[in-house]
């Protein structure tokens, strides 16, 4: 390629959706071991205004360094434009998807028309479906498989001094899903029917429809009901909404039940779970292109859907980001690249 610049979406300090401009920005450069991807969409994460709003809501001793002006987003879907002359897996054409360099803050981030993706991060887009719900899918789905399928790495876990393992599931095992109809919790439904698990789903009563139709056996609207008065003898509750009020779906696990928090900031009763013989446990999920690859087929199978709450053009980053703010999203955000 021979341009030497791209538009993008970038921040030159830390806001509000207000901060985030739509302008020109470098091409990333191609380093060893990368792949130069032409973007075709973006999914939208939480930690794409978690960064945006530079990790406030992070331990301050958590807070990476993060030099401005930065572009946000992780998730992305295109098709490759060079690749490094160390690189074989990939070719020039290929459509690919990615959840690019997280956990940790890259030099080349989604919401752009290009970026540079480590090959190790990067998977073939499953066939049958287009970039749109490709990009949706990465960091929800590689969440959910990490937490509930196979973590998948080694790394130490920076939520919790132990490594996080998941729980086996079956036939006879009930899995209660928390924030069913988000980006997370709509593939927590579908994995854990996948494996042969009874799923509760809770949400608003408008994402009952939805959230049958991926699976779930049993539907609650935490509007009307609290879940945990109505719901014992779980073996394992996905919460995908997280934070301190957590712990309230301890009184819906039976003894030797866990509770995976999403977002465990907040909760501090694990060691008194612990005392009652129940299992709490989180980890950060990480880019991974053999999960990703592996996650692609049950999409090409048609066993995993991913859901598309609205899309909006890259120049209309900071409406889909005020989008997420308003919150009971069906599925995912996407910005899609010209």
């Amino acid at each position: 390629m021979t341009n030497k610049t791209m538009r993008a979406v970038r921040f030159h300090a830390f806001g509000g959706p207000e901060v985030l401009r739509y302008e020109e920005a470098p091409v990333p450069g191609l380093k060893q071991g990368e792949v130069l991807v032409r973007v075709h969409a973006v999914g939208l994460n939480p930690p794409d205004w978690y960064l945006r709003e530079g990790y406030r809501t992070l331990p301050p001793e958590w807070r990476p360094p993060i030099s401005l002006p930065a572009i946000p987003g992780t998730d992305v879907s295109g098709v490759v434009e060079a690749v490094a002359s160390d690189v074989s897996k990939f070719a020039v054409g290929d459509e690919v998807f990615s959840l690019v360099r997280f956990p940790s803050f890259g030099e080349s981030s989604a919401y752009a028309e290009y970026v540079a993706v480590p090959a190790s991060e990067l998977a073939l887009k499953p066939k049958g479906i287009d970039p749109v719900h490709a990009a949706a899918a990465p960091m929800s789905v590689l969440t959910a498989w990490q937490f509930m399928i196979d973590l998948g790495h080694d790394h130490p876990n920076p939520l919790q001094p132990t490594r996080h393992t998941p729980v086996p599931l079956g036939d006879g095992t009930t899995v209660l899903v928390n924030g069913a109809a988000g980006g997370v919790g709509h593939f927590a439904v579908q994995l854990a029917k996948w494996k042969g698990a009874r799923v509760i789903a809770v949400s608003v009563g408008a994402h009952e429809s939805f959230l049958r139709d991926l699976g779930a056996d049993e539907f609650i609207d935490f509007t009307k009901s609290r879940p945990e008065e109505r719901v014992r003898d779980v073996d394992l509750v996905v919460d995908a909404v997280g934070g301190p009020s957590t712990g309230r779906f301890l009184q819906t696990l039976k003894r030797g039940g866990a509770l995976f928090p999403i977002f465990p900031l907040g909760f501090s009763g694990a060691e008194e779970a612990a005392t009652r013989g129940f299992t709490v446990s989180a980890t950060q999920v990480r880019s991974n292109g053999p999960q990703l690859e592996e996650v692609g087929r049950l999409f090409e199978m048609g066993t995993l859907r991913v859901a598309i709450d609205s899309t909006f053009p890259l120049a209309d980053a900071r409406k889909a980001h005020e989008r997420a703010a308003r919150g009971h999203i069906q599925g995912k955000l996407v910005l899609t690249v010209e």
